[in-house]
């Protein structure tokens, strides 16, 4: 399998810059992989292709404002950093006690993975400044092209960052991030804060969308990936390349639902490619399924040739060449169909990517 198998050629017209004026007025292409039927309709038509024997299953991540600007100390030079994740690999732990591990614990919780520009600029021991007496930071490690940052913030970090951070839109929204992508760059159901991207496939629905599929006896779940680097991180050669583990939670309820489903032949549909990879990375039969809540890491890596053991139908955008989502989309329903697939799409002048249009595979 080479990498450019998954190369297509696409005119940057179609790169969507902003989202549709109205949330849910993207246009759908509809896969149908056992007929090979491709139709073309609304966003707002998706119900025409579910049932009542559907699980419609949401990540309900929400996206932080990731991109921060600071000052070395010292020298002033600029910095612009974007927060990964925590690298300790562990969920944030809420204050307890006031015993020696519970201090580590706050410590570690103020610890994030981060990328930093200029990355040759900022080693360890950089101290930066974000915000002056409320929020600064040490360059603890180094990790390759990450850097491991310890925060010093006085007050509540969640709200100096909501303050001064930006939204983190990706490189090919050539434009600087805007008041309204605060509210369009995330889901009407975001609700765990913790990841740097969106789940762009849930970026279309409207509340009463959601409502309207409800009411027709769609199951509706939800589960939390929080996206990071291993969603948006570039493929350099297939056999070497290695997704870096987001974290992710799964409910109870959301898990039963689906061990529910797998027994009863109910179809389960993911809306997006980060909630493909939780279902697809979550273990049912492991004692910790049981708990109120699931939680784990998952750096699954999804090629053609994989076979899926959940997901029935995969509601997704249209995703950039050569990237680890086009080949999970790929695995789903066949490279050569999604390559003739998005040849289409961009025939009938498809918006593409983050803010762009939906497919859906059934």
């Amino acid at each position: 399998m080479r990498l450019s198998d998954f190369e297509y050629e696409l005119p940057p017209q179609l790169i969507a810059q902003y989202p549709p004026k109205r949330r849910g007025d993207s246009r759908l292409l509809i896969l149908e992989r056992k007929k090979q039927r491709i139709e073309h309709c609304s966003f707002r038509e998706i119900g025409k292709y579910l049932t009542p024997n559907d699980i419609l299953v949401l990540n309900d991540t929400k996206v932080l404002p990731a991109r921060l600007r600071g000052r070395k100390e010292g020298t002033g030079g600029k910095v612009e950093v974007l927060l990964l994740g925590r690298p300790a690999r562990l969920p944030v732990e809420k204050k307890t006690c006031s015993d020696r591990r519970t201090k580590e614990r706050e410590e570690e919780n103020n610890c994030w993975e981060v990328l930093v520009k200029p990355a040759r600029r900022v080693r360890a021991g950089t101290r930066i400044i974000f915000k002056e007496g409320e929020l600064e930071g040490e360059v603890t490690e180094e990790r390759g092209e990450r850097r491991v940052l310890r925060f010093n913030c006085k007050g509540s970090m969640g709200k100096v960052i909501n303050e001064i951070g930006k939204v983190p839109l990706p490189p090919y929204i050539k434009r600087s991030a805007e008041g309204s992508d605060r509210q369009r760059y995330q889901t009407v159901y975001a609700r765990t804060p913790g990841a740097v991207a969106a789940p762009t496939a849930g970026l279309h629905f409207t509340e009463g969308l959601l409502k309207n599929l409800k009411n027709k006896g769609v199951s509706i779940v939800r589960l939390s990936l929080h996206i990071s680097l291993g969603t948006f991180q570039p493929v350099r050669n297939i056999p070497e390349h290695e997704i870096y583990p987001e974290y992710y939670e799964i409910p109870r309820e959301t898990a039963e639902t689906i061990r529910r489903a797998e027994g009863g032949r109910k179809r389960i549909v993911a809306v997006g490619t980060s909630t493909a990879r939780a279902l697809e990375s979550l273990s049912l039969s492991a004692p910790e399924s049981r708990a109120s809540t699931i939680r784990g890491w998952t750096g699954l890596f999804i090629l053609p040739g994989y076979q899926f053991k959940r997901v029935g139908a995969l509601l997704t955008n249209f995703h950039l060449p050569k990237s680890s989502l086009l080949m999970l989309v790929s695995a789903f329903a066949g490279r050569e169909k999604v390559l003739k697939v998005y040849s289409e799409a961009i025939a009938r002048k498809y918006r593409f990517y983050s803010y762009g249009d939906a497919m859906l595979i059934t």
